[in-house]
């Protein structure tokens, strides 16, 4: 596949049109983070994103692995017989002892349950053995013994960067379980292999020979030649003191530490340490930049991050030189383009999943947050540290042996070899990549394979989608178990007065089985012939909709007006908490037949199937309609319990979660912005965010600088006129003069948002 576009467009269609599982992979600088984020933003499934690590997993906007899944911090032999095993240094689990032991609580039950696409981010980390546990813990929560309980997974990684760390005391034990540490090496990938496909086109270098020497080492085929072509650069007293902008590129954590230690300290003038804001629930262990940032005027610093902004002033990896400094400002010089720029914190989010209580989809939860400025020192850095970061000038220090792929990833760092210097000589020796993972890549699909692989999938993913719609078996049978649960010889009992009613809705949920088996069987028959005509699937979908939405509905309405009739009854507690387990699954048995109903529309308007087109107000308000209705009902037919305007009510519904379309993911200014107009104070935005107030108040200076909101919304006149006077002729880059002069009469804040509203 010659360009990315192609290979991406493929990806995004086996996400969102099928069920198959796929390995997402490419060379470095091929866009495989880009495309993570466009799948994230666009897929109309229920996803939930890990990574192996905490950082991976901040990276990835996701959770880490272990705690998604509740799994220890041990090996996994995959089998119910093998012993577990427990010594000093190592811990072994095994599938009796896992399901035993680990048990998960019912929010990740929950997102488990409803989860149809599963991100696994830096796959080259994960072990088999993880991916096995993960594989086993999915099928048994979700009760279904298809590969991970029947959800699609896309792996993402590229397995010649960092591979998974496996103890030789471990191995020794699992190398009787699998052939190898690699994720591909699991008992369920062997079994199901995800379609592997490869992005090819290569964004970060241009240079035709720097890319064929890049391939080479990549593909295990390095030449004389390119060894040549690199030594050309090797300088062994390249003074790096000299030549600013030159990053270093060592192995070792120490090395560069005391490269960057140094260096600082050579400088002189005053020493600033800037600390984060920390809000909430944010774990030291996966805090993205050191806790402390100390910069002197003139450091070399690196950004970590790209610049959110319409500006995009700034790219992870971009160098830059401190050319000002005081306790609340930073100001970056970039000498390349001979610009200034003002560095702004940066916010990352510690999240976990959860399942909104009214449309049952998955959605983010933010646990804390951490806010720093997203930059660091940049003399040295590690190989390992310099994944995914693009480099303009870099000295590589190879005089270690490199591990295999080091030399790759520290190579493929670079735009091009204009900006490459070898601190010693590149060996053969020590080089080469594991060939496991070699000989893994000659599984990758052909375009004939991908272009018939996805016509397949597609029709499966369609008939099953609607298969699934209306096939409610599993739900008819939980109302058979809540049926039977009435005791109607008790006299006194609450619950019992009501075993007529459930007996009823019993029988209207069993009416239904027959005939939807039927339709089941129908769709079965029209979706075996080679060329699906699916007007004619659209005609039989609508018209089984019509039959069955309205007894359905009926029974989610059913179930919501009983569980309000009782709700202010004493002794009820378990009795509501069935009734709403059962109305639960009644609703989302309703909203995945309007699912089908759209999905169906949209494939026959040959419309791409994404998370817009398979959403609608109706969808989104469905529950909430609801629970109105059946109060306005209620209030009308029973006033007993509408003595009062708000009653007191003893067992309440589960909270549901903010209402907020799924399909625009507000950036984090647009959100305060949206909390702003609804008119909350800074503090509460603050406390509702889980932000510092000072992130806030940031927030508004860039809203001041939009001109999405007047000064004079934030502050008293009296004080913009008094900064007003302050401004006047004042034309400094840096607001520290002005602070000096003017001292406690306004805080840092003030000045910003003045001077923002000066643009």
């Amino acid at each position: 596949m010659e360009n990315v576009s192609e290979a991406a467009a493929y990806a995004l269609q086996f996400i969102n049109q099928t069920q198959k599982s796929i390995f997402l992979t490419g060379k470095a600088g091929t866009g495989k983070t880009t495309l993570l984020r466009e799948i994230i933003a666009t897929t109309h499934k229920n996803t939930v994103v890990v990574a192996p690590t905490g950082i991976a997993a901040l990276n990835a906007g996701g959770v880490t692995i272990h705690s998604m899944f509740q799994l220890p911090f041990s090996a996994f032999i995959p089998s119910f017989e093998a012993s577990p095993q427990f010594t000093e240094t190592v811990k072994f689990e095994n599938k009796e002892t896992l399901r035993r032991h680990f048990k998960m609580n019912n929010l990740k039950r929950n997102v488990i349950r409803n989860m149809e696409l599963l991100i696994i981010d830096e796959v080259s980390m994960l072990r088999a053995d993880l991916l096995d546990a993960i594989d086993f813990m999915m099928q048994t929560v979700r009760r279904n013994t298809q590969p991970f309980g029947g959800v699609q997974v896309l792996f993402i990684g590229d397995l010649l960067q960092l591979p998974p760390v496996v103890k030789d005391e471990e191995w020794r034990t699992l190398r009787n379980f699998y052939k190898g540490k690699f994720f591909f090496h699991s008992h369920v990938v062997q079994q199901y292999p995800p379609l592997y496909i490869e992005l090819s086109k290569i964004y970060r270098q241009t240079d035709d020979v720097f890319i064929s020497v890049l391939n080479n080492l990549r593909n295990n085929k390095i030449t004389p030649e390119d060894i040549e072509v690199l030594n050309q650069y090797v300088q062994p007293d390249f003074d790096l003191k000299t030549n600013k902008g030159f990053i270093t590129l060592t192995t070792h954590n120490a090395k560069a530490d005391l490269i960057n230690n140094q260096s600082i300290s050579d400088l002189s003038g005053k020493e600033y340490i800037f600390q984060p804001f920390v809000v909430g629930d944010f774990p030291e262990k996966i805090f993205p930049v050191e806790e402390e940032l100390k910069l002197k005027v003139g450091a070399q610093v690196m950004f970590v991050k790209n610049d959110l902004s319409f500006e995009k002033r700034y790219f992870n990896g971009k160098m830059g030189i401190v050319k000002s400094l005081s306790d609340e400002e930073i100001f970056v010089h970039f000498p390349e383009e001979d610009t200034t720029i003002e560095v702004e914190k940066y916010e990352w989010k510690n999240i976990r999943y959860k399942v909104n209580e009214q449309t049952k989809e998955i959605e983010e939860e933010v646990l804390g947050t951490f806010a720093h400025y997203p930059i660091k020192l940049a003399w040295a850095i590690t190989v390992h540290k310099s994944q995914g970061l693009t480099f303009d000038k870099a000295a590589l220090d190879v005089s270690q042996v490199f591990l295999p792929g080091q030399a790759y990833v520290a190579l493929s760092r670079l735009r091009s070899l204009n900006g490459l210097i070898l601190l010693s000589k590149i060996q053969m020796n020590g080089i080469s990549n594991d060939q496991d993972v070699m000989d893994y890549a000659m599984n990758k699909a052909s375009e004939d394979v991908l272009k018939n692989s996805l016509h397949f999938e597609t029709k499966n993913f369609i008939l099953n989608y609607l298969k699934n719609s209306f096939e409610w078996g599993n739900l008819t049978q939980e109302w058979r178990n809540h049926r039977f649960s009435y005791n109607e010889n008790t006299t006194g009992s609450e619950k019992s007065k009501h075993a007529v009613w459930a007996h009823k809705r019993l029988e209207m949920m069993e009416q239904l089985m027959d005939p939807s088996q039927k339709f089941i069987i129908q769709l079965q028959k029209i979706f075996s012939k080679e060329t699906v005509d699916m007007v004619f699937v659209k005609e039989r979908v609508d018209a089984a909709y019509d039959y069955f939405f309205k007894q359905m509905d009926r029974l989610v309405y059913d179930l919501m007006y009983k569980m309000t009739e009782i709700q202010n009854f004493k002794k009820v507690k378990e009795y509501y908490e069935e009734l709403s387990f059962l109305e639960d699954f009644q609703t989302k048995a309703v909203l995945g037949l309007m699912k089908a109903k759209l999905l169906v529309e949209v494939v026959v308007a040959r419309e791409t199937i994404c998370k817009e087109k398979l959403s609608s107000p109706a969808i989104k308000n469905y529950k909430t309609s609801k629970a109105e209705k059946v109060r306005e009902d209620l209030k009308l037919t029973n006033t007993d319990i509408f003595k009062l305007d708000e009653p007191v009510i003893r067992y309440k519904p589960k909270k549901a979660a903010e209402n907020v379309s799924k399909s625009v993911k507000k950036t984090t200014v647009e959100e305060t912005y949206k909390l702003w107009l609804e008119k909350n104070s800074i503090e509460d935005i603050a406390r509702m965010r889980k932000l510092n107030v000072q992130t806030i108040e940031l927030h508004l200076i860039k809203l001041i600088q939009a001109k999405k909101i007047e000064i004079t919304d934030v502050l008293p006149y009296e004080k913009i006129l008094a900064l007003r006077e302050a401004f006047e002729f004042y034309q400094e880059e840096s607001l520290s003069p002005l602070k000096e002069k003017y001292g406690d009469e306004f805080s840092w804040d003030e000045l910003k948002m003045f001077k923002a509203s000066l643009n």
